[in-house]
């Protein structure tokens, strides 16, 4: 468990990689905010979060990463449990202060940079929410 990261992860990289090809700036997990985002656009008042399918639970059917784990389940799925929480607990905080929210899953990531460009640029052009 030591190895994974929480910040510069491959799947980071690629949605760092899509937001730049379409011009933004933005800064890297800003720890004045809920959760350090792992991208925030300040002026804008958005921020993207990266969550990986495992470790925050994608709750989505077609996903084919997530899954549970078979072994030690008194130790993993409380923990699992305590991500989701801890995650929603921080959408929240965030969108209360005036902040809109978009969640890209490893799943979705992991499809390439041009899967991206769409619903990055839609969510940092347009007024609302989303999930992708």
């Amino acid at each position: 468990m030591r190895r994974i990261r929480s910040k510069g992860s491959a799947i980071e990289l690629t949605v760092r990689r899509a937001v730049s090809s379409l011009g933004y700036r933005y800064r890297l997990h800003d720890p004045k905010l809920p959760g350090k985002p792992d991208l925030v656009f300040s002026g804008r008042r958005k921020v993207i979060f990266v969550h990986g399918c495992f470790w925050h639970q994608h709750e989505d059917s077609s996903c084919k990463i997530v899954r549970k784990p078979k072994s030690n389940q008194s130790y993993w799925t409380p923990k699992l449990d305590k991500n989701k929480v801890r995650d929603s607990s921080h959408v929240a905080a965030l969108e209360q202060t005036g902040w809109h929210v978009l969640i890209i899953w490893e799943c979705e990531a992991e499809r390439g940079q041009k899967s991206l460009i769409e619903p990055l640029a839609m969510f940092l052009d347009g007024p609302s929410r989303g999930i992708v």
